[in-house]
């Protein structure tokens, strides 16, 4: 397993900062279905087409008989603030539980978490503040040298000194993860999208926000099917060129028959971010065949190990050389990806978890 992506993708854009979303769109004034969304589409004959719309008319681009997947997992609270011993005051990012009962953390700067810090030492004692107990940082997750900037490490695997209190002081005064860019903080259910059913993502599964209950009804209703997966995600990398982190994930064998009875009939699976397909993707056979799974997945869609099942996706934007756009280029393929992206920047899409939409649906 490796901190640092095999192959850099091919979509190249300049994004700037002034085009982020700093606030939820309701803060800004519309609705959660009211984002825009870019449709980057493809004929038969392989001809690109771009239509810009708004998240609510989604379903003029799905047909009957089309499935959505999307990811059932719920935003939990994993920011706290804490002090680093001997260096001061630091932000906390926890990621989720091992097997082995130690925590994946990652620390950044104070007071909102704008930037990483990758000077940290094994060994080091972090004091969460509110009366919160130790960290002990045991050792660089999921490998020495974890950063591929080339030095130091962003993620950690620690230990609670006091044994199970992190999980209780998580729940008592932890805040939904959050970075600089931010104008605000904003609660727990701003962070929750419509589909959330279990709690364990320490960041929200956002693809999926701009879905209202009236939304999914209608899609619904006009024949579009849906179906839930499990992938309780970790930490986003802030930095460029990093690969994604193990996650849990499930795949049930009701959601697997559906997958599978949807491709035999021709028509397109269609998942509702990079979550969801990691999900369906980790519990497909090489031919594409979905089967009951569940665990931990270090599956990396990217040219190394394309995408077998998702032939269509919905999708924040993301930032340039995120591992993502690996993923975006294995179902969308590079040359619509690059014109998706292009017109993005262009028409200045609001990039990150609150931001606007794109729909993926490549030649087939």
């Amino acid at each position: 397993m490796t901190a640092a992506l095999t192959h850099p993708p091919h979509t190249v854009f300049r994004r700037t900062d002034d085009l982020t979303a700093d606030a939820p769109p309701e803060v800004r004034g519309i609705g959660r279905d009211g984002v825009r969304l870019l449709v980057a589409s493809q004929s038969s004959s392989g001809a690109v087409r771009i239509s810009h719309t708004t998240f609510s008319a989604i379903g003029d681009h799905l047909l009957p008989g089309d499935l959505l997947l999307v990811n059932n997992s719920a935003t939990v609270a994993g920011e706290v603030d804490a002090r680093l011993d001997g260096r001061g005051a630091v932000v906390v990012h926890v990621a989720t539980a091992l097997d082995d009962g130690t925590w994946v953390v990652e620390l950044r700067s104070a007071p909102d978490a704008a930037h990483p810090l990758l000077d940290a030492l094994e060994g080091d004692l972090v004091e969460l503040a509110s009366g919160g107990p130790r960290l002990r940082l045991e050792a660089p997750y999921p490998r020495s040298d974890s950063s591929p900037t080339g030095r130091g490490n962003r993620l950690w695997r620690a230990v609670d000194i006091e044994g199970s209190a992190l999980a209780e002081h998580l729940a008592t005064h932890g805040r939904p993860i959050a970075y600089g860019y931010l104008r605000s903080r904003y609660p727990v259910d701003a962070y929750q999208t419509v589909f959330a059913r279990l709690p364990g993502s320490a960041e929200m599964a956002s693809a999926a926000r701009p879905f209202t209950a009236s939304l999914v009804a209608g899609l619904v209703s006009s024949g579009v099917l849906v179906a839930p997966v499990t992938l309780h995600t970790g930490l986003s990398s802030q930095e460029a060129g990093e690969a994604p982190q193990p996650e849990r994930f499930a795949v049930s064998g009701e959601t697997a028959d559906l997958v599978n009875l949807v491709r035999s009939r021709g028509s397109r699976v269609v998942a509702v971010g990079t979550t969801a397909t990691r999900a369906i993707e980790s519990a497909a056979d090489p031919d594409g065949r979905v089967h009951p799974a569940a665990g931990w997945t270090e599956v990396v869609i990217s040219p190394d190990r394309p995408a077998r099942v998702v032939d269509g996706l919905v999708t924040g934007w993301h930032d340039p050389d995120a591992s993502h756009l690996l993923l975006v280029e294995s179902v969308a393929g590079a040359a619509l990806a690059q014109r998706a992206y292009d017109e993005a920047v262009a028409h200045r899409y609001a990039w990150h978890e609150f931001g606007d939409a794109g729909l993926f649906l490549p030649r087939r």
